[in-house]
């Protein structure tokens, strides 16, 4: 596993980037996450660029790539990638002699505008967050709120790539069918209940052939990094439509995505023991490994944010919904999704997208999503000027942000994403 710590994760490390010095920094010199960037209304290419305290390094410019393909990167074996980690760790040190070259790399984060982080060919959306998974199950089946498998298999489904978009994302409220319990015959029209969901996203790295399984002890090998997501969901649509075959139009009209990829290498400092509750069953063999039981775990707070409309008019900020912890949150480890999705021979490939699923945790303020704060919406959120809300409405912006932070390490963030609900069209 990408656990072992190294000269890029000393706490003692400062930058010549002033900005990555800053304590609360998302993106100090221990971090050096991935993204995709250009000059603000240009129509150039996207560049391929790391992120240091406020500032972008064009890493093209700066000698240390010849392609602007984030995909041929992601392809790279785990020995290049943390090659190129040290070289930029060495590289944008305090008292590096590349200081005055590099320099000429940099690109304030404020002059520029940021895509997807990569090309994504295929997103599988898991189902990892158990009290996620009870909660809404208790809403639905009060006398089975887990399915028999749930413990046993990483439940996932085919999600839709082509509607994956960055941070800053905005979307038309979701039209579908709808069936009301004591109607007839379904409706026709804009959702009425529509929600997020707080999830990580799992970038693959390195890719395998068809038929070739990747081992436990092999997965994260073949992952690249962490980014935040957020699966909006139309619940009214998802409640009519997911039987039998799961999720289709409630979830496939937009996902959006940090911009910022934070690799595993830098997660290293904030891995967490993978411990199943007592009395839990222990998973199958293929999906267990000691390495994967003492740091399979990842330790990263997540928190939810909500800015209405009536809030932005008025000049106020968003406020927070929830904030919960993923080593309370997550059933199973990123290692084990790589392991089962490829267990029957499928091939994942560089860029594509595994999703955690919402992860929310045990207290009524860890919630992922508004269906659980809510409990299906019959317990409103009241914001503080006022506003109630059970469900997302036209105008409101939602915002998703994540960070590591523990004893004896410095503090990395995953950024934020952001997305802002529009009318029905």
């Amino acid at each position: 596993m990408n656990n072992t710590l190294n000269a890029t994760h000393d706490p003692a490390l400062r930058s010549w980037v002033a900005s990555a010095n800053q304590a609360g920094c998302d993106f100090p010199i221990q971090n050096l996450p991935f993204g995709r960037f250009r000059p603000t209304g240009s129509s150039e290419g996207f560049r391929i660029g790391v992120a240091i305290g406020d500032q972008v390094l064009d890493l093209k410019a700066a000698g240390l790539i010849d392609t602007d393909d984030m995909n041929v990167l992601l392809g790279w074996d785990v020995a290049r990638r943390q090659a190129l980690r040290a070289a930029l760790s060495e590289g944008l040190r305090e008292g590096s002699p590349r200081q005055e070259a590099w320099g000429r790399a940099l690109v304030a984060q404020s002059a520029i505008e940021l895509a997807v982080p990569c090309r994504i060919g295929d997103y599988t959306d898991f189902y990892t967050g158990i009290h996620h998974a009870m909660t809404v199950g208790s809403l639905f089946r009060p006398d089975q709120p887990l399915m028999p498998n749930y413990k046993w298999v990483p439940i996932g489904y085919h999600g839709r790539a082509s509607s994956i978009g960055v941070s800053g994302q905005r979307f038309k409220r979701p039209q579908g069918q709808t069936k009301a319990p004591d109607a007839a015959a379904p409706s026709f029209g804009p959702s009425k209940r529509l929600d997020y969901e707080l999830e990580l996203g799992f970038i693959v790295g390195k890719g395998n052939a068809l038929g070739e399984p990747i081992a436990i002890a092999d997965a994260e090998r073949h992952l690249f990094g962490v980014t935040l997501l957020n699966d909006w969901s139309a619940r009214d649509l998802q409640a009519w439509e997911y039987q039998p075959l799961g999720p289709f139009l409630a979830k496939n009209f937009a996902t959006t995505l940090s911009p910022w990829i934070v690799t595993m290498e830098a997660l290293a400092p904030f891995r967490a023991k993978f411990e199943r509750p007592q009395g839990d069953p222990q998973p199958l063999p293929y999906l267990d490994s000691p390495d994967n039981r003492d740091h399979g775990a990842l330790d990263i707070t997540l928190e939810v944010w909500v800015q209405t409309a009536k809030m932005r008019e008025a000049g106020e900020g968003a406020v927070r919904l929830t904030r919960g912890h993923t080593t309370e949150a997550a059933y199973w480890t990123a290692a084990q999704l790589v392991t089962h999705h490829t267990v029957n021979g499928c091939n994942l490939q560089p860029g594509d997208l595994l999703g955690s699923g919402t992860l929310s945790g045990p207290k009524p303020d860890e919630a992922g999503s508004l269906l659980e704060l809510t409990l299906g919406g019959k317990q409103p959120v009241t914001l503080p000027n006022g506003e109630r809300r059970t469900f997302l409405e036209d105008g409101d912006t939602l915002i998703l942000r994540g960070y590591c932070e523990r004893t004896g390490a410095v503090r990395i963030g995953l950024g934020e994403v952001s997305g802002t609900v529009l009318a029905a069209a």
